[in-house]
């Protein structure tokens, strides 16, 4: 084990927004310039002192800070691994573009109770950045709860029917997954006396093998509901009615996409690969995960509502996440949580897009975009590259973490697990490229301005630079941000070299 740093940064990134959120409360509506740049400021803060952590993980440290001891064994601690660490990376990076969106959003639709919407968004980063740097089973969930309550009046920010009954399944889905996680943690607390993450995995040797696969299930049902994994997943589409900045929040770094970080923090750091291939439960696993691969893949070809498309499209692409780290391997690992970085700046690129569309001409349906690429030309290439990254298409980042996934299949020799990659790829070619075609190829509705007519800068700007980082991460996955170095690390970590 490296050296371990005893340091309050991961406490003070956390602590940031909490602080902004409240400043944002007490400013209020009467200074909304002041109101938003505490979100900014926060942004910044917090980019600043996550992009700190990066030197020293890199060189093989982990950064610690214990807030209070509960029980023996159990503490409210911040743990900064590689692993969690680009979770970090990922969301304070997001949440700039994402922080200068919102605010051309919001006043660009005049959408009520934004300082609500702006508190919330700052308590949804806080718990964001607490769920990556939790050191324990136990901070995690903390966190991922509070993550789950903030986001809450996000989802139902509209306030009519159709919101509030897709909160009312939210919470419904997400707070019976926090039972379940709550029970597992306590089963898994009597039987080991510790819950610290431990790169390799902690419980071996603790418990009967059906004891543990029952646990593993209950860990993976209550990761996996937020996680969208089958058939736990029919919240998530219903979610879709929250403002759209909200819906990329959800899938780039909000509830959806750090189930997907507990679940990999639970095959990696508590079972750990040696027992998995001990219990004979990866292939079940991988199994069930590559069922939901296909299967929101096809439910997403059916979907004309633009953000139900991108909606299952995450589905399909977090339950890749989830295979590659399933099947076990190096090259299967290094894919799929390098794939937890790429599809946040790829699928946030298409909400923004998305959003974009509607401020500017309300329209939501995948039918009505015909000619729209004419109309609105940076937004239909940003569009385009988040898409071609998502179907796996070089230079766009999304084929490099698709490419390791393959190969980590050939790897394990698991060639039906190929098969189900790929076919990955050929469904969002066939749900995404209609969009692309029709936008740019079709006849314009005759609503469409027959000149450019882009949606507000502050929203165009951040769709734009969200699409450039996925070329980026494309070409060079180790420029300015280091994901590819601190994704091998984390993998070794795990593999013990």
């Amino acid at each position: 084990m490296g050296e371990v740093i005893y340091s309050a940064k991961p406490l003070w990134a956390v602590l940031v927004s909490m602080i902004a959120a409240f400043l944002i409360l007490l400013t209020g509506e009467k200074h909304r310039n002041l109101r938003e740049g505490w979100t900014i400021l926060a942004a910044l803060i917090k980019f600043g002192l996550v992009f700190s952590l990066i030197e020293p993980v890199l060189a093989g440290k982990t950064i610690e800070y214990t807030l209070i001891t509960l029980l023996p064994g159990v503490a409210l601690q911040f743990r900064v691994d590689a692993f969690g660490l680009l979770f970090g990376v990922v969301a304070a990076t997001l949440w700039i573009p994402t922080s200068f969106y919102s605010i051309g959003y919001v006043r660009t639709l005049k959408e009520h109770g934004q300082s609500r919407y702006f508190f919330c968004f700052a308590m949804c980063l806080s718990s964001a950045i607490g769920v990556a740097f939790a050191g324990n089973l136990l901070t995690l969930l903390i966190f991922y709860e509070i993550l789950t309550i903030a986001t809450w009046p996000l989802v139902v920010h509209h306030e009519d029917e159709s919101a509030i009954m897709g909160g009312r399944k939210y919470l419904v889905y997400t707070l019976t997954a926090g039972c379940t996680l709550l029970l597992a943690i306590g089963i898994t607390y009597s039987l080991t006396g510790t819950l610290n993450f431990t790169s390799g995995g902690f419980i071996a040797g603790h418990g009967s093998p059906g004891l543990l696969i029952l646990l593993l299930a209950m860990f993976i049902a209550g990761f996996g509901v937020k996680a969208g994994i089958m058939p736990f997943h029919e919240w998530l589409p219903s979610a879709m009615v929250a403002p759209t900045p909200v819906s990329a929040l959800l899938h780039a770094v909000g509830v959806v996409k750090a189930g997907v970080f507990g679940c990999v923090r639970v095959i990696l750091f508590v079972f750990g690969p040696e027992l998995l291939h001990q219990l004979g439960v990866w292939t079940i696993l991988a199994g069930v995960v590559a069922f939901t691969v296909v299967v929101a893949g096809l439910l997403a070809l059916g979907q004309d509502h633009l953000k139900r498309r991108l909606a299952f499209s995450t589905i399909n692409n977090l339950a890749l996440i989830i295979l590659g780290v399933s099947l076990l391997s190096k090259n299967s690992m290094t894919g799929g949580i390098l794939h937890l970085a790429n599809h946040a700046f790829m699928k946030i690129t298409l909400f923004f897009c998305a959003g974009a569309i509607y401020a500017k001409t309300h329209k939501d349906h995948v039918s009505q975009l015909d000619g729209l690429g004419r109309q609105m030309p940076f937004t239909f290439a940003a569009f385009t590259i988040a898409a071609m990254g998502l179907c796996g298409l070089p230079p766009v980042n999304g084929f490099i973490s698709k490419w390791f996934l393959c190969l980590g299949a050939v790897e394990t020799h698991q060639i039906i697990f190929l098969f189900v990659i790929l076919t990955s790829a050929m469904l969002d070619v066939a749900f995404f490229f209609p969009i692309i075609y029709n936008g740019y190829f079709k006849k314009p509705l005759p609503d469409v301005a027959p000149k450019i007519d882009e949606a507000p800068m502050l929203m165009v700007i951040p769709l734009c630079m969200t699409a450039i980082f996925c070329i980026i991460l494309g070409i060079m996955p180790n420029a300015f941000l280091n994901f590819f170095n601190i994704v091998r690390l984390a993998v070794a970590n795990v593999l013990g070299g």
